[in-house]
């Protein structure tokens, strides 16, 4: 019997997730190509023979997704896996077209052929936008676990932009692993967080291994979701974060309308900063598709070192990169902030920009007069540098997760802005997870 040829359209996240998990060492299936999106600089390379397996020696070419018309056609794929994350419904349907006109299968996977099975409790933090507020959630829970008395170990949805075969696993326990695994500006939002409460990190590409290898020192593994995705691993409790300022987008984008059935507990998060009406929307659209799901409303509150330095500066507002390019968010914290704390003027940052980042606005057009923090590699970095080091402005507010001077080189004053979940009446997340996991 044929194997069936297939591509996998992904990011560097999903996509090998998936290979990982169904197609490695599937004799049924043969993977001819992964193609990408979304991340720079991640096409052009290969899928590790070290990784891929014994089926594939050579390992897997990585392709630009402009070329899978092409590739179905040269390779006659029988089947395209589409596998990467917070893209709008019609346009996951138009990739299905795209494929279905060049002849091939489309197809979507699920959590029975996705998800590893944990043999300690899971606890995954997922969300139905970019930006809805997962981090500060995973923080939350963290602290409520390790009030219990329990070990806890974040491990992250994949970021693995550089040597894959180095990144297999990933373990964070000080900023000093930070370096030592060269770490990106986006892993890093990530990761600085948890080492702040004391909690190690894993994350990396092959996420049996990782699971293996961190079940060893932990009671409890807590899955720190990215984009809109769902587990990769089968949780025992599953929390779910909205965002009332884009109502509507979890019944209309995927994975993270998938997420909504899977949901034990949803977070309705920033609620003291959305409109009532779109709060009350939200809430229905879960209640209708998961009414058996306990929801909770939260609020993001800020905190700024000195509010008045900010007051009647002209400012730079740097944002977290993902939440403003696919996750379409027109502001965030740090707009917030300068709003609230008597900034002068927000002032536009797009005629300072360099190299990637007027590359980044010319592919995210949506994107309104904030810095995304984007850093997905050393070039990049260099180009946020110059980016703010150009500005004409009085201030920088950060308001990406990490203090960006530990890894450039700012020439302004520059105020951070943090912000951490608090949940708003009863039940809490703390009452949830003690009637879980009490001991």
């Amino acid at each position: 019997m044929d194997r069936v040829k297939t591509i996998i359209m992904g990011a560097a996240g999903r996509d090998f997730h998936n290979f990982n998990t169904f197609f490695r060492g599937n004799q049924a299936y043969e993977v001819v190509a992964f193609t990408a999106t979304q991340i720079p600089n991640i096409e052009g390379r290969k899928y590790p023979k070290e990784l891929a397996g014994d089926l594939y020696p050579e390992g897997i070419p990585i392709y630009p997704e402009s070329e899978l018309n092409s590739l179905i056609k040269q390779h006659n794929i029988d089947q395209v896996v589409f596998a990467y994350s917070d893209v709008p419904h019609e346009v996951v349907m138009h990739k299905a077209s795209q494929v279905l006109g060049a002849g091939a299968d489309f197809r979507l996977m699920g959590t029975h052929t996705t998800q590893i099975k944990s043999n300690k409790p899971v606890v995954s933090v997922c969300a139905v936008r970019t930006g809805s507020g997962k981090s500060q959630t995973t923080r939350r829970v963290s602290k409520i676990l390790i009030d219990m008395g329990y070990k806890v170990a974040a491990i992250r949805h994949p970021m693995p932009y550089g040597d894959l075969v180095k990144q297999r696993v990933q373990r964070y326990a000080s900023y000093a692993d930070l370096d030592k695994h060269e770490c990106t500006i986006e892993e890093r939002e990530e990761y600085e967080p948890h080492l702040d409460n004391g909690v190690i990190v894993y994350a990396g590409v092959d996420y049996a291994d990782i699971l293996r290898q961190a079940e060893q020192e932990v009671d409890i593994v807590l899955w720190d979701g990215g984009n809109n995705d769902f587990s990769f691993y089968v949780p025992d409790f599953s929390i779910v974060v909205a965002d009332p300022h884009r109502p509507g987008h979890e019944v209309s984008y995927h994975p993270g309308e998938t997420n909504l059935y899977l949901a034990d507990a949803f977070v309705i998060n920033k609620v003291d900063t959305a409109e009532p009406e779109n709060v009350l929307k939200v809430r229905e659209n879960l209640s209708r598709i998961n009414p058996k799901a306990v929801v909770i409303e939260a609020a993001s509150p800020l905190f700024v070192d000195d509010p008045s330095a900010i007051h009647g500066k002209r400012v730079l507002v740097i944002e977290d990169g993902p939440t403003l390019t696919h996750g379409e968010m027109k502001y965030g914290a740090g707009w917030v902030a300068a709003r609230r704390f008597g900034a002068a003027e927000i002032v536009d940052p797009r005629p300072f920009a360099v190299g990637s980042i007027a590359a980044t606005y010319a592919k995210y057009p949506g994107t309104g007069p904030i810095l995304p923090a984007m850093g997905y590699g050393d070039a990049m970095v260099a180009d946020l540098e110059k980016t703010i080091n150009k500005a004409d402005v009085d201030m920088v507010i950060s308001a990406t997760p990490i203090d960006l001077t530990r890894i450039i080189k700012v020439n302004k004053p520059m105020q951070r802005v943090r912000y951490e979940l608090q949940e708003i009446g009863t039940p809490t997340l703390k009452d949830l997870l003690a009637k879980k996991f009490a001991k």
